[in-house]
């Protein structure tokens, strides 16, 4: 692999390269034009017939969004009943009808033509790479079009050679056999409904081609991978496993990189696709039967507000709000209203009013981050900085520093703007905006008669109206409390109004922490110490919401968290449970963090084991928890385990595979049936349960930085935690992997059986895993704990040992994936 530290010539065969590739590019032309004679190709498609590829995964045809009068060439899953398109041929310019419509290869060109009123318009073409020297003028019926299983429309010679394929022209989805190269982008759709080329795009980054970037208007950079490491880029640690796929890097920091990746070999591939949405964002999708969703496992970047431009001109993007995070400051509005709502804020926003812009006023915003396009700086008073900006109708904003006399005058677009505390925009600074002046009171005419009479009347009606509005209410709130009685037959719960919880917790000023279903506050109810979880994006209405509450509520156990009471009250969803002083035990688990003792560690281990087990085999109806990591597990005063979050994945609803992409940022913790989409049992628990026995043992977390250089050996096996040290228990050297901290000073007895139990939970078949009421018995020493086989999947993918036949594949004694294929295991017990 090359340096990236040191320049590449761009060779003259590079040069050549590009050129060709951008003229095949720009000849998959977008603009109509008269066809040369629309009777001499036959269509492979026209009208509403369709191609399917050989397993009737993938389709092409043609399709409409919203309006039925655009009509586009397109491919999309046959089987998923949501249509998910993952390319379009010509998408700046539609078609206008689909009877008329048709896709053919007109001697060395494919084409997509609109053929009425005894015309013929071509609205798409691409280069076939053919030699038509040695071709004669019946070369189109010697070439064959085929869909394939991958999604790659593909056109083969009379040779068989592949000439033209789909692939090297992507849209805005990446799949697996896809192959990014230098000059490739993917380039997300203008809407959700409009695949027209948006402001967002993906390639390898130029000059060094050693990572992948996401790019506003093809020039502003707002995220990158970071550098190739041989098996995975530097800022995207969520790649050390894949349980499905298999990354490759082919000739990186050249100008013939190639990025892609592959789906293992298995007998039932899941269906799973990157894709970069209107919203900036690269997302990676897997399809669930079960569920009939796109569970989406990763996004970047996280915060959507790190999107350049996310909010449009003047539009203010706040990351907490995860449902709508852009908003219009007052005196403005959203340009494009109906995009607005529906989540397209490109459009940003713009003065309420056109009136002349000679009495406006400006309102202080505070201190934001913000980028602009013009600044004009002087010095003077804050009137005479006030006085220029409003001499020019141009001027659209300022900032003026006191202390120094300092004036900027902003003029054109102001993007990015997000709160001072981050760093979303170039600009930070306390900004004031220039809106309308706002228009005073209305003259109130003299008094007459007849005016006090109307007003009398009008009085006496209101006052009846009134009257008649308390009793009904009255009637309401009784009728809601019997029906709120009835919902909560036999627990103890308190409902909260949303007025005193926002007391309690001082207006949600202190943050305990935030993870996928939200925001968790300390606040204090009867001189109590509490914690107030506010839900994001609850599912179901008040009534759904009160019987899952219910159901909670009455689930009591010493390894639980206690829900104590609840808000539902209009859209606030909020929970309030006991406060844990010792916070989660992800606290205790970073480098140079506080410690844990041996004795503390075993009865974390237990006590979390029994409350799972509690909720898995005692509840009369069996909860998944679905998110069991360290930052779920919180301790007591007296460093009991209290396991937090349970039961909340059905108050989050059909927006739960959002909370997927939570999982602390890496899959470390999900289960390979989570990813493959099949069904989800409890053993997905038992699995995160084990990564979580092994930090807890380790006294680290399971994904660390890898070394520079990655020239493989144990340093850079280390790195990534479980596959190490599931090789050393099963070996029987358990104290090589002990907490150094701990000084040797623990129960060699326990230890040996925490290492092996948690071999066990991590099993690759959930048929090998144990209960968790057998993982309590064994820890408490009840059944003897025999050594697990280690797990094919993590040892493959550090080793590169032969796995069924299908191996992991390294470059230069660094792993760049694993396959992986099922193999039935005998069961721990």
């Amino acid at each position: 692999m090359a340096s990236s530290s040191s320049p590449h010539p761009i060779s003259y065969k590079f040069i050549i390269f590009l050129l060709i590739s951008t003229s095949l590019h720009l000849l998959a032309s977008t603009q109509s034009k008269s066809c040369t004679n629309p009777t001499s190709s036959k269509p492979i498609i026209s009208g509403n017939s369709t191609i399917l590829s050989e397993n009737k995964t993938f389709v092409l045809g043609f399709f409409h969004t919203n309006d039925e009068s655009k009509w586009y060439l397109g491919i999309w899953y046959a089987t998923v009943p949501t249509p998910t398109y993952v390319w379009v041929a010509n998408r700046q310019t539609p078609l206008t009808s689909l009877s008329t419509s048709s896709f053919q290869i007109d001697g060395a060109k494919l084409t997509v033509t609109e053929n009425q009123d005894s015309r013929c318009d071509v609205v798409w073409e691409s280069i076939i790479d053919i030699n038509i020297e040695n071709n004669n003028n019946n070369e189109d019926n010697k070439m064959d079009v085929k869909l394939l299983e991958d999604g790659d429309l593909v056109v083969v010679d009379s040779g068989g050679v592949v000439v033209w394929r789909s692939f090297d022209f992507p849209a805005d989805t990446f799949l697996p056999g896809m192959n990014l190269t230098v000059g490739q982008t993917l380039t997300c759709w203008k809407s959700d409904n409009d695949p027209a080329p948006g402001k967002y795009s993906l390639r390898l980054k130029p000059p060094d081609y050693g990572e992948v970037e996401l790019l506003f208007n093809e020039s502003r950079t707002y995220w990158s991978s970071g550098n190739w490491t041989g098996n995975i880029f530097s800022g995207v640690p969520e790649m050390t496993l894949p349980y499905i796929y298999r990354f490759y890097f082919t000739n990186p920091f050249t100008e013939t990189a190639t990025f892609g990746f592959t789906e293992i070999t298995s007998q039932q591939k899941p269906l799973t696709r990157f894709n970069i949405d209107s919203s900036g964002q690269i997302k990676q999708y897997t399809w669930s039967p079960q569920t009939e969703n796109w569970n989406m496992f990763w996004n970047q970047p996280e915060n959507p507000c790190r999107v350049y431009g996310l909010c449009g001109n003047f539009g203010f993007c706040n990351a907490k709000s995860v449902l709508n995070p852009c908003k219009c400051f007052d005196g403005f509005r959203a340009l494009d209203g109906t995009g607005w709502d529906a989540g397209d804020y490109s459009g940003g926003c713009v003065r309420d009013s056109d009136k002349n812009c000679e009495n406006d006023r400006f309102n202080d915003i505070g201190d934001v981050t913000f980028d602009q396009e013009k600044v004009e700086s002087s010095s003077g008073s804050r009137t005479d900085c006030e006085r220029k900006c409003l001499s020019n109708c141009s001027c659209v904003a300022l900032s003026y520093k006191p202390k120094t006399n300092s004036c900027k005058n902003y003029f054109g677009q102001v993007l990015n703007l997000g709160n001072s505390s981050s760093d979303l925009g170039i600009i930070q600074d306390s900004l004031s905006i220039r809106v309308p002046r706002g228009v005073n009171g209305k003259k109130i005419g003299a008094k007459t008669v007849v005016v006090i009479s109307i007003v009398s009347c009008f009085v006496a009606v209101l006052l009846m109206v009134i009257v008649g509005f308390v009793v009904l209410r009255k009637k309401t709130l009784m009728r809601k409390k019997l029906e709120e009685e009835s919902v909560f037959p036999v627990t103890n719960l308190k409902v909260f109004t949303y007025k005193e919880l926002h007391a309690a917790t001082n207006g949600f000023s202190e943050q305990l922490g935030h993870g996928g279903f939200g925001a968790v506050f300390s606040g204090n109810v009867d001189s109590t110490m509490v914690a107030v979880k506010r839900l994001e994006r609850p599912g179901g209405g008040e009534k759904e919401f009160r019987a899952e509450v219910c159901t909670i509520g009455n689930i009591q156990h010493v390894n639980l968290v206690r829900l104590r009471g609840f808000c539902s009250e209009e859209s606030h969803r909020l929970l309030v449970y006991d406060y844990m002083p010792n916070g989660p035990l992800s606290v205790y688990l970073k480098t140079g963090g506080r410690n844990l003792d041996w004795d503390a560690r075993f009865r974390i281990a237990v006590g979390t084991a029994r409350g799972i087990a509690y909720l898995h085999e005692e509840c009369r109806n069996c909860i998944i928890h679905c998110d069991i990591k360290p930052e779920n597990i919180l301790l007591d005063q007296d460093f009991s385990a209290k396991v937090s979050d349970f039961g909340l994945a059905k108050l989050i609803g059909r927006d739960f595979s959002r909370v997927l992409a939570t999982m602390r940022g890496t899959w470390g913790y999900v289960a390979p049936e989570w990813i493959s989409g099949v069904a989800i049992t409890t053993k997905a628990d038992v699995y995160s349960y084990g990564m979580t026995l092994l930090e807890l043992l380790g006294g680290r977390r399971n994904v660390e930085g890898p070394p520079d250089g990655g020239n493989g050996g144990e340093s850079n096996e280390k790195w990534f935690f479980p596959p190490w040290a599931a090789r050393r228990i099963t070996e029987g050297d358990v104290a090589a992997v002990v907490d150094e901290r701990l000084g040797g000073e623990y129960n060699m007895e326990e230890v040996v059986r925490v290492g092996l139990v948690a071999v066990w939970c991590i099993q690759d078949e959930e048929v090998a895993r144990p209960t968790m009421g057998m993982v309590v018995k064994m820890l408490e020493g009840v059944v003897a704990v025999e050594v697990p086989p280690p797990p094919k999947l993590l040892q493959a993918l550090v080793s590169g040992e032969s796995f069924r036949g299908v191996g992991g594949h390294s470059q230069n004694g660094t792993l760049t994936g694993v396959s992986y294929e099922s193999k039935d295991s005998q069961p721990a017990v």
